[in-house]
């Protein structure tokens, strides 16, 4: 939202063309509410350190975007898994990028912490991860039992405490 000075002292905020106040509203009280634990799996799956994190930033920034884009199409979705969704899907096409880290999901690639993420942090039914990631849900259950076998390997034990 750009800020607008007309006159001395007079401040106005301008929406974009034709978005409805309430919109904005809705949206900016999304975010407030969903951006921290989305910035912390964004942070999880690129294995960077939480306080230094711009490829995180930038794939969270990317997703509300996208969310924000549509968020007036929205008919009973619920936006953070929509958020969620494109911050995986993101993540997946640029996973390239995504090796090593210091994290600690770190010792996993790129498609073992997605997977990790999803289902352990995120919650994420087996059959939804295996939909969103083009996967059978047998192949998504491997890769999550060959993660956690791997963090405990390494002393890491995964779930909300461990990834917090």
């Amino acid at each position: 939202m750009r800020e607008h000075r007309s006159g001395p002292g007079d401040r106005t905020r301008h929406r974009p063309h034709g978005e409805p106040p309430h919109r904005t509203r809705e949206f900016e009280a999304f975010v407030a509410g969903a951006a921290g634990r989305l910035l912390h799996a964004a942070t999880l799956l690129t294995a960077e350190p939480p306080t230094a994190n711009p490829h995180a930033r930038a794939l969270l920034g990317a997703a509300l975007a996208h969310t924000y884009a549509v968020w007036g199409r929205l008919r009973g979705e619920d936006p953070y898994d929509l958020a969620r969704r494109d911050l995986a899907a993101r993540f997946a096409r640029t996973a390239w990028r995504h090796h090593g880290g210091r994290g600690p999901l770190a010792a996993l690639g790129p498609q073992e912490r997605l997977v990790v993420v999803l289902r352990l942090y995120e919650g994420v039914a087996e059959e939804q991860v295996a939909a969103l990631l083009g996967l059978s849900e047998a192949r998504v259950r491997a890769v999550c039992a060959r993660s956690v076998a791997a963090l405990r390997a390494a002393g890491r034990t995964p779930g909300r405490e461990a990834v917090a």
